[in-house]
């Protein structure tokens, strides 16, 4: 039973014991009201105003423990819980509320203890062996979240964190833990929200700062997660993840400072290099390394290691697939390589995601070099550039038909001969299209030739030669021995 023994105090000293009694009960009365009516405030004015009558009392204590864990003020239920239990060891409301306020304090072990003792006075209190029941959930929990979070099972650690404060909703140490892995995660508007809410109520909270920080340095604003972690250093100087975390920070940043310095000079090696180091920093840092990988891109393309580039666009957008600088990027190098059905894929995207000119332009260009590129490259076949001369033209025609000629090859077999005929039409094709500049400006921008009834199917590439070479009797072959030609003009 709860004591009623009562101190005097100096304001009461005209009143009896049994007055004082009187007026702490009425007090309590009127607390006892307001508690069932929910006005918790006016029900802790009145349960305070008994125990400063009667301070000895452990039922009063126990009454503003309750009214004090409905307003959510755990920790200052928990210590009038304890002054309860203190004032009468027997008193099982005092020890069941002491165990709750643990409980959601996040103290499982201490909440074990105090409904112990409780089912020591009470051995069927079904209120404690359910509490109890929920500390050792808890103590689970733990170390589930414990083995998940070494693990790097981010997921997990969440899990069971949520389940953890389903009992303990005011133990700041799992939200943390579960604010953390969100960002790790990269849940961070999740991750911000709790840690948010701990700040409103502790701004001084030195993990909830680093928390904050983890959430900005992940979404790659360095300099505001600098700042988050300093100051949580300056609440707890002994915070090791925050150390570590502002010395990544500052590294990182200044990694890859460095490589767009070296790059603007126009020092793509270095660049190259300072982008890999930076890249070696933090492998979780997902977004920034996402730049990171398309800015070695961007210099791998200037060093001409297009393959390098196309596979650093692919890593980038393998950590933020709404990357489109990234698919930009990535594009091009697939231009430069003439991996057309590509670029146009990845064109396609950024098209579908920003509706731009300039990138309908991209998609369509590449469309058409897609288009070109299923056609017979003229080029190739005459083995000159695309940007090559009117004469550059004429002299690689005059080394490949000459190599070609059917003549040239009589004595071979005949698949060889079949071969070096289709080869020889060939030659002639493409010159009769890129030394005529109607018909090369056609090809050139991709047109079909056949569009402008240009059949190139009934074509006939000994009219050309011998138009090439001054007509009939212009030129023959003569053996010189085996396997050898010459050719000698009339």
């Amino acid at each position: 039973m709860a004591t009623e023994n009562c101190d005097m105090d100096p304001d009461t000293d005209m009143l009896s014991d049994e007055e004082l009694e009187r007026e702490a009960e009425g007090f309590k009365e009127q607390g006892n009201a307001f508690y069932i009516k929910k006005d918790y405030a006016e029900a802790f004015n009145y349960y305070t105003k008994a125990i400063d009558m009667c301070p000895k009392n452990a039922s009063y204590y126990g009454n503003r423990a309750a009214t004090l864990m409905m307003l959510c003020r755990y920790r200052e239920a928990l210590e009038d819980s304890q002054q309860a239990v203190r004032l009468d060891n027997s008193f099982i409301k005092g020890h069941l509320r002491e165990g709750k306020c643990h409980l959601s304090l996040g103290n499982a072990m201490a909440a074990s203890r105090c409904f112990q003792r409780v089912l020591e006075l009470e051995s069927d209190n079904s209120q404690a062996q359910q509490e109890l029941k929920n500390s050792e959930s808890i103590l689970e929990y733990e170390k589930m979240a414990e083995i998940g979070f070494e693990k790097r099972d981010f997921r997990m650690v969440v899990f069971c964190m949520d389940r953890a404060l389903e009992s303990a909703p005011a133990c700041h140490r799992f939200k943390i833990l579960k604010a953390e892995c969100l960002a790790l995660l990269g849940r961070y508007p999740e991750a911000q929200s709790v840690a948010s809410d701990i700040l409103r109520l502790d701004s001084t909270n030195a993990d909830a700062l680093y928390v904050r920080g983890v959430c900005l340095y992940y979404e790659d604003c360095i300099d505001k997660a600098v700042q988050f972690f300093v100051q949580a250093l300056r609440m707890a100087p002994d915070h090791d993840k925050a150390r570590l975390a502002c010395r990544n920070a500052k590294a990182l940043k200044a990694k890859k400072e460095d490589g767009n310095k070296a790059f603007k000079e126009g020092n793509f090696e270095a660049a190259y290099e300072l982008y890999s180091e930076a890249l070696t920093i933090d492998p979780n840092n997902i977004k920034t390394n996402a730049k990171l990988y398309c800015n070695r891109a961007t210099v791998g393309s200037k060093l001409k290691k297009l393959e390098q580039a196309i596979e650093d666009c692919t890593k980038a957008i393998k950590l933020d697939e709404t990357y489109i600088k990234a698919y930009l990027r990535r594009a091009q190098c697939y231009m430069d390589t003439e991996q057309y059905e590509e670029a146009v894929r990845d064109y396609e995207k950024v098209y579908q995601t920003e509706k731009t000119k300039e990138h309908k332009h991209f998609l369509k260009n590449a469309q058409l070099e897609l288009k070109k590129s299923k056609r017979k490259d003229y080029y190739k076949v005459l083995g000159v550039d695309k940007n090559a001369t009117e004469d550059e033209i004429k002299k690689a025609y005059r080394k490949r038909a000459l190599l070609h000629h059917p003549d040239r090859h009589s004595g071979a077999s005949p698949e060889l001969q079949k071969e070096e005929e289709k080869k020889f039409k060939e030659v002639g094709e493409a010159f009769s299209v890129l030394s005529d500049p109607k018909k090369k400006s056609r090809y050139d921008s991709g047109q079909d030739l056949e569009d402008d009834g240009m059949n190139m199917g009934d074509f006939d590439a000994n009219n050309i030669f011998k138009a090439f070479f001054g007509g009939p009797g212009g030129f023959s072959f003569e053996a010189s021995g085996p396997g050898n030609f010459f050719f000698q003009f009339g």
